[in-house]
Protein backbone atom coordinates (compact mmCIF):
# COMPACT_ATOMS: atom_id res chain seq x y z
CA UNK A 1 0.00 0.00 0.00
CA UNK A 2 1.53 3.64 -0.79
CA UNK A 3 0.22 6.74 -0.14
CA UNK A 4 0.52 9.99 -2.72
CA UNK A 5 0.16 13.65 -1.36
CA UNK A 6 -1.57 15.34 -4.08
CA UNK A 7 -2.48 18.87 -4.58
CA UNK A 8 -5.25 20.74 -6.38
CA UNK A 9 -6.02 24.67 -6.62
CA UNK A 10 -9.40 25.36 -6.23
CA UNK A 11 -11.47 29.21 -6.12
CA UNK A 12 -11.92 30.04 -1.96
CA UNK A 13 -13.59 33.14 -0.16
CA UNK A 14 -12.77 34.18 3.06
CA UNK A 15 -13.99 36.92 5.30
CA UNK A 16 -12.24 40.43 6.58
CA UNK A 17 -13.57 43.11 8.32
CA UNK A 18 -13.59 46.84 8.45
CA UNK A 19 -13.93 49.45 11.06
CA UNK A 20 -15.27 53.04 10.32
CA UNK A 21 -15.58 54.70 6.76
CA UNK A 22 -12.88 55.34 4.17
CA UNK A 23 -13.58 59.09 3.73
CA UNK A 24 -11.60 62.43 2.06
CA UNK A 25 -11.13 63.09 6.07
CA UNK A 26 -9.14 59.46 6.11
CA UNK A 27 -5.73 60.14 7.62
CA UNK A 28 -4.34 56.36 8.57
CA UNK A 29 -5.66 53.25 6.93
CA UNK A 30 -4.46 50.05 9.41
CA UNK A 31 -3.88 46.97 8.24
CA UNK A 32 -3.89 44.71 11.22
CA UNK A 33 -3.41 41.26 11.52
CA UNK A 34 -4.70 39.55 14.87
CA UNK A 35 -2.69 36.68 16.64
CA UNK A 36 -3.88 32.67 17.23
CA UNK A 37 -7.12 32.15 18.71
CA UNK A 38 -8.90 35.59 17.58
CA UNK A 39 -11.42 36.63 14.97
CA UNK A 40 -11.50 39.93 12.91
CA UNK A 41 -14.69 40.86 14.84
CA UNK A 42 -13.33 40.67 17.95
CA UNK A 43 -10.04 41.79 17.79
CA UNK A 44 -10.46 45.14 16.24
CA UNK A 45 -12.18 45.81 19.81
CA UNK A 46 -8.54 47.24 20.29
CA UNK A 47 -8.96 49.91 17.99
CA UNK A 48 -11.92 51.48 19.29
CA UNK A 49 -10.50 54.67 20.73
CA UNK A 50 -9.23 55.68 17.74
CA UNK A 51 -10.59 58.42 16.22
CA UNK A 52 -13.39 57.31 13.72
CA UNK A 53 -13.19 60.32 11.13
CA UNK A 54 -8.87 59.56 10.70
CA UNK A 55 -8.74 56.24 11.22
CA UNK A 56 -9.78 53.25 9.08
CA UNK A 57 -9.22 50.20 10.08
CA UNK A 58 -8.61 46.45 7.58
CA UNK A 59 -8.46 43.50 9.91
CA UNK A 60 -8.07 40.29 7.65
CA UNK A 61 -9.29 36.97 9.00
CA UNK A 62 -7.15 33.82 9.30
CA UNK A 63 -8.78 31.00 7.19
CA UNK A 64 -8.30 28.34 9.53
CA UNK A 65 -11.31 28.22 12.06
CA UNK A 66 -11.58 26.48 14.68
CA UNK A 67 -13.00 25.71 18.34
CA UNK A 68 -11.17 26.61 21.17
CA UNK A 69 -10.88 24.34 24.52
CA UNK A 70 -13.08 21.87 24.67
CA UNK A 71 -16.48 23.42 24.75
CA UNK A 72 -17.43 23.66 20.93
CA UNK A 73 -18.50 27.17 21.73
CA UNK A 74 -16.07 29.45 21.48
CA UNK A 75 -14.14 30.07 17.97
CA UNK A 76 -10.77 31.15 16.69
CA UNK A 77 -8.51 30.87 14.46
CA UNK A 78 -4.70 30.71 13.20
CA UNK A 79 -2.79 31.97 10.11
CA UNK A 80 -0.43 29.24 9.69
CA UNK A 81 1.18 26.04 11.24
CA UNK A 82 4.28 24.15 10.79
CA UNK A 83 2.19 21.97 8.32
CA UNK A 84 2.66 22.78 4.88
CA UNK A 85 3.44 26.07 5.93
CA UNK A 86 5.43 27.37 2.09
CA UNK A 87 1.80 27.11 0.78
CA UNK A 88 0.04 27.89 3.15
CA UNK A 89 1.93 31.44 2.99
CA UNK A 90 1.51 31.96 -0.65
CA UNK A 91 -2.46 31.35 0.25
CA UNK A 92 -2.08 33.99 2.59
CA UNK A 93 -0.13 36.41 1.25
CA UNK A 94 -2.34 36.41 -1.88
CA UNK A 95 -5.46 36.49 0.26
CA UNK A 96 -3.98 39.73 1.63
CA UNK A 97 -3.29 41.02 -1.71
CA UNK A 98 -6.98 40.28 -2.90
CA UNK A 99 -8.18 42.61 0.62
CA UNK A 100 -6.31 45.74 -0.62
CA UNK A 101 -7.04 45.05 -3.79
CA UNK A 102 -10.52 45.27 -3.30
CA UNK A 103 -10.14 47.96 -0.29
CA UNK A 104 -8.34 50.56 -3.13
CA UNK A 105 -6.69 52.53 -0.25
CA UNK A 106 -5.77 56.54 -0.93
CA UNK A 107 -2.35 56.68 -2.02
CA UNK A 108 -2.39 60.14 0.17
CA UNK A 109 -2.85 58.42 3.33
CA UNK A 110 -0.58 56.87 5.96
CA UNK A 111 -0.55 53.00 5.99
CA UNK A 112 0.34 51.71 9.31
CA UNK A 113 1.31 47.60 9.21
CA UNK A 114 -0.10 46.04 12.75
CA UNK A 115 0.89 42.54 13.40
CA UNK A 116 -0.06 40.71 16.78
CA UNK A 117 1.45 37.81 18.20
CA UNK A 118 1.39 35.04 15.24
CA UNK A 119 0.08 38.10 13.06
CA UNK A 120 3.73 39.81 13.39
CA UNK A 121 4.79 36.52 11.28
CA UNK A 122 1.87 37.19 8.57
CA UNK A 123 2.87 40.99 8.43
CA UNK A 124 6.63 40.44 7.99
CA UNK A 125 6.48 37.72 5.40
CA UNK A 126 3.66 40.19 3.36
CA UNK A 127 5.73 43.07 3.60
CA UNK A 128 8.62 41.41 2.65
CA UNK A 129 6.72 40.09 -0.45
CA UNK A 130 4.99 43.01 -1.39
CA UNK A 131 7.21 46.00 -1.00
CA UNK A 132 4.67 48.33 0.04
CA UNK A 133 5.83 51.77 1.81
CA UNK A 134 3.93 51.75 4.97
CA UNK A 135 4.40 54.66 7.20
CA UNK A 136 4.72 52.34 10.23
CA UNK A 137 5.35 49.52 10.96
CA UNK A 138 4.40 47.79 14.07
CA UNK A 139 5.10 44.12 15.26
CA UNK A 140 3.80 43.41 18.93
CA UNK A 141 4.76 40.71 20.91
CA UNK A 142 5.19 38.56 18.39
CA UNK A 143 8.36 36.21 16.70
CA UNK A 144 10.13 37.24 12.91
CA UNK A 145 10.18 34.73 10.60
CA UNK A 146 13.80 33.33 10.12
CA UNK A 147 13.52 32.89 6.67
CA UNK A 148 13.61 36.15 6.21
CA UNK A 149 16.54 38.33 5.72
CA UNK A 150 17.88 41.85 5.34
CA UNK A 151 17.39 41.91 2.09
CA UNK A 152 13.81 41.31 1.90
CA UNK A 153 13.64 44.97 4.34
CA UNK A 154 16.70 47.38 2.04
CA UNK A 155 13.02 49.08 0.04
CA UNK A 156 12.17 50.71 3.34
CA UNK A 157 13.18 54.06 3.69
CA UNK A 158 13.77 54.45 7.50
CA UNK A 159 12.81 58.73 7.08
CA UNK A 160 9.30 57.96 5.85
CA UNK A 161 8.98 54.43 7.85
CA UNK A 162 8.95 54.29 11.30
CA UNK A 163 9.16 50.29 12.95
CA UNK A 164 8.30 49.86 16.24
CA UNK A 165 8.10 46.27 18.07
CA UNK A 166 6.20 46.27 21.59
CA UNK A 167 6.13 43.70 23.96
CA UNK A 168 4.90 43.30 27.62
CA UNK A 169 8.04 42.35 30.41
CA UNK A 170 6.11 39.70 31.82
CA UNK A 171 5.02 38.02 28.58
CA UNK A 172 5.40 34.36 28.91
CA UNK A 173 6.18 33.45 25.66
CA UNK A 174 8.99 35.73 25.64
CA UNK A 175 11.90 34.16 27.18
CA UNK A 176 15.34 35.67 28.03
CA UNK A 177 16.52 33.37 25.46
CA UNK A 178 14.10 34.05 22.59
CA UNK A 179 13.76 37.71 23.56
CA UNK A 180 17.75 37.60 22.78
CA UNK A 181 17.62 36.20 19.45
CA UNK A 182 14.72 38.32 18.95
CA UNK A 183 16.67 41.72 19.44
CA UNK A 184 19.51 40.47 17.60
CA UNK A 185 16.80 39.60 14.16
CA UNK A 186 15.08 43.01 14.56
CA UNK A 187 18.60 45.11 14.77
CA UNK A 188 19.99 42.82 12.31
CA UNK A 189 17.07 43.06 9.73
CA UNK A 190 15.91 46.54 10.21
CA UNK A 191 19.57 48.11 10.74
CA UNK A 192 19.02 49.74 13.85
CA UNK A 193 16.34 51.81 12.71
CA UNK A 194 13.48 50.08 14.77
CA UNK A 195 12.33 51.57 18.40
CA UNK A 196 11.32 49.51 21.39
CA UNK A 197 8.11 50.25 23.42
CA UNK A 198 8.55 47.56 26.73
CA UNK A 199 5.31 47.88 28.89
CA UNK A 200 4.17 46.48 32.45
CA UNK A 201 2.33 43.35 31.34
CA UNK A 202 1.98 39.90 29.72
CA UNK A 203 1.19 38.31 26.53
CA UNK A 204 -2.15 41.12 25.79
CA UNK A 205 -3.03 44.14 23.57
CA UNK A 206 -3.07 47.24 25.26
CA UNK A 207 -5.50 49.75 23.26
CA UNK A 208 -3.53 52.66 25.20
CA UNK A 209 -0.24 51.93 23.58
CA UNK A 210 -2.31 51.55 20.02
CA UNK A 211 -3.19 55.32 20.52
CA UNK A 212 -0.34 56.69 21.44
CA UNK A 213 1.64 55.03 18.27
CA UNK A 214 0.56 58.04 16.10
CA UNK A 215 2.34 60.59 17.52
CA UNK A 216 5.12 58.94 15.22
CA UNK A 217 3.31 59.98 12.17
CA UNK A 218 1.59 63.03 13.02
CA UNK A 219 4.68 64.92 13.36
CA UNK A 220 5.17 63.99 9.19
CA UNK A 221 2.90 64.27 6.17
CA UNK A 222 1.64 61.75 4.33
CA UNK A 223 3.40 59.76 1.89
Amino acid sequence: MSNTEKTVSYTTENTYLTQNELTSKTKNVWLVFHGIGYLSRYFVKYFNGLNPEENYIIVPQAPSKYYLKNEYKYVGASWLTKENTATEINNVLNYIDAVLEAEHIPKNTNLILFGFSQGVSVATRWLASKKLPCSLVVLYAGGIPNELSRSDFEFLDYDTTKVQIVYGDQDEFLTPERLKKEKVKVENLFQGNAQTLTFNGGHEVKPEIIEGLLHQINSKSPL
